[in-house]
């Protein structure tokens, strides 16, 4: 059960801050011996990931309720700036699967090793340590090609070790966009993403016909995902807004150096 609540705050604090939540889960579930392709931990695994999408969704719930009543309007003709904001989503949310569907059984073959996890991690450290220069490299691009660079971005982090935020974010400054709005953007992609990725393994388990049998204290890991996952969006913000969020690459290359050792 310790076990089990541990792995709900590893989900809810990774999953949003910029050290990838798939490698620290991959990593802990290789320390305390479990079977992450086991079907309780897949179950288990979809289970948090749910818990933190929910957490998402409604630290984001008014400007997801304004993107997608503008959207909607948008087909009417009276044409407001969620129309193109999501196109934008959808846009990025195309070539994040694109990209990121191809590579699901490389994915879990990176899972399996702490040493491809510790280099992706060790890739997240790189890319943090980068984002001081790419933050101020030019003018903002248009919607089209930010929703382009910033799905590839969100494809490239299926990779566990890669954090999702960090490429994101990332991507999004080095595209033009501010602070704040870069902050925006990277979770309101992040949404579809998740929970496609989640639908998938869903139906892949179901197709499965394996029985889904849960850890023991698996709800109030749930819960620990849920609430962290608050409390991590809240501050994940506050550090991109004050430009601090890179300082995550000094703990990702630690511990990705951490695990390469571990392996060898």
């Amino acid at each position: 059960m310790i076990q089990t609540f541990i792995l709900g705050i590893v989900q809810g604090l990774c999953e949003f801050l910029p050290v990838s939540s798939s490698g620290h889960l991959a990593l802990f579930q290789h320390f305390f011996g479990l079977n992450a392709d086991g079907e309780e931990m897949v179950a288990f695994n979809l289970l948090l990931h749910f818990a933190t999408v929910i957490a998402l969704i409604i630290y984001f719930r008014r400007e997801i309720f304004k993107v997608l009543y503008e959207w909607l309007l948008g087909w009417t003709g009276k044409r407001l700036p969620g129309w193109s904001y999501g196109w934008a989503i959808l846009i990025a949310s195309f070539f994040t699967a694109a990209l990121g569907l191809p590579m699901r059984k490389t994915v879990d073959l990176i899972s399996a090793s702490p040493m491809y996890v510790g280099c992706g991690l060790i890739l997240t450290a790189v890319i943090l340590a980068a984002v001081p220069v790419i933050s101020h490299s030019g003018k903002k691009n248009s919607m089209l090609k930010i929703a382009i660079v910033v799905g590839i971005a969100q494809g490239i982090a299926v990779l566990p070790g890669v954090s999702r935020s960090g490429m994101t974010i990332a991507a999004s400054l080095l595209m033009g966009m501010g602070l704040s709005e870069a902050f925006k953007f990277s979770f309101m992609i992040s949404i579809p993403a998740i929970l496609g990725a989640n639908l998938l393994e869903a139906l892949k388990f179901y197709k499965s016909g394996e029985a889904a049998f849960m850890p023991e204290g698996y709800l109030l890991a749930c819960v620990a995902a849920f609430v962290l996952g608050l409390v991590a969006l809240g501050i994940m913000r506050r550090l991109v807004l004050t430009e601090k969020w890179p300082y995550f690459g000094i703990y990702c290359f630690v511990i990705g150096t951490a695990a390469i050792l571990f392996s060898l």
